[in-house]
């Protein structure tokens, strides 16, 4: 892996924002090769193959809402019926523990997803259900719970040293506390307006220290002109097709140094 590692925006908008393409970003190494999506909406495949040309062969789930998991099922479709029926290598995809039986009974609970029969769904998939931490590509996770919605139905992911993304949240300053406590960028869901399953504006200064709030990049807003406001606000805001620099990753290698 050279220089350091990046997370690039395939899209940045809220369920209705649909101009500004789901909300999902991707880990690249330092030679933009993809290491990792978050999340997988139905406008986020395209966006990948536009970028990278290839289907991605890891995808890490944050929750079970369909502007975050729809496009698993075109997903599904291309791995199924690519190569002419011949085996094709399964993704692996990374599910917190608690999501699996909701994404099985919204994606997975019918025998027939190919009119023939014949594959399951899980099929095209390795599923690797995960805690509190896991690896991938030599390098350590962290899954925390954030409030969304209902309890523990949605997860946020952390590499430490590198960056947090909340994936859809209210304000959760007591697992950035944990995962944010080294300087880290935060990729934060924020529109202009909160409600009881998202972040607004006016929480981030009521919930959030000055020094964190500098750190934020937000995303997940519903507009463009919201955008705007957000960075008349002083705030960082990710755009579709965004690219943030991250700092040097800590590798399986190097910690088996370190040890």
């Amino acid at each position: 892996m050279s220089g350091p590692l990046k997370l690039y925006f395939l899209g940045v908008g809220n369920a209705s924002a649909h101009e500004l393409g789901n909300a999902s970003a991707v880990l690249e190494n330092g030679d933009g090769v993809p290491l990792l999506l978050i999340d997988c909406g139905p406008t986020v495949l395209p966006a990948y193959l536009d970028r990278y040309g290839t289907l991605p062969r890891a995808v890490f789930i944050t929750h079970g809402h369909l502007d975050h998991v729809g496009g698993l099922e075109n997903l599904f479709y291309r791995l199924a019926c690519q190569g002419g029926g011949r085996a094709v290598e399964p993704v692996r995809l990374y599910l917190p523990s608690a999501i699996v039986d909701r994404l099985h009974r919204q994606l997975a609970d019918d025998p027939y997803k190919l009119a023939e029969g014949g594959r399951n769904f899980w099929d095209c998939f390795h599923v690797i259900p995960v805690g509190g931490q896991f690896w991938h590509e030599g390098l350590s996770f962290d899954v925390f719970d954030v409030n969304h919605h209902a309890y523990r139905s949605a997860f946020g992911l952390a590499l430490r040293g590198q960056f947090v993304y909340s994936g859809d949240t209210r304000p959760i300053p007591e697992a950035l506390a944990t995962f944010a406590a080294d300087g880290e960028p935060v990729f934060h869901d924020c529109a202009l307006h909160g409600n009881p399953s998202h972040t607004g504006v006016a929480d981030l200064a009521a919930c959030y220290l000055p020094g964190l709030r500098e750190r934020l990049v937000l995303y997940h807003y519903e507009s463009q002109s919201a955008a705007v406001a957000l960075q008349a606000m002083g705030y960082r805001v990710a755009a579709p097709g965004a690219t943030f620099t991250l700092g040097e990753a800590t590798s399986l290698r190097a910690l088996r140094r370190v040890v």
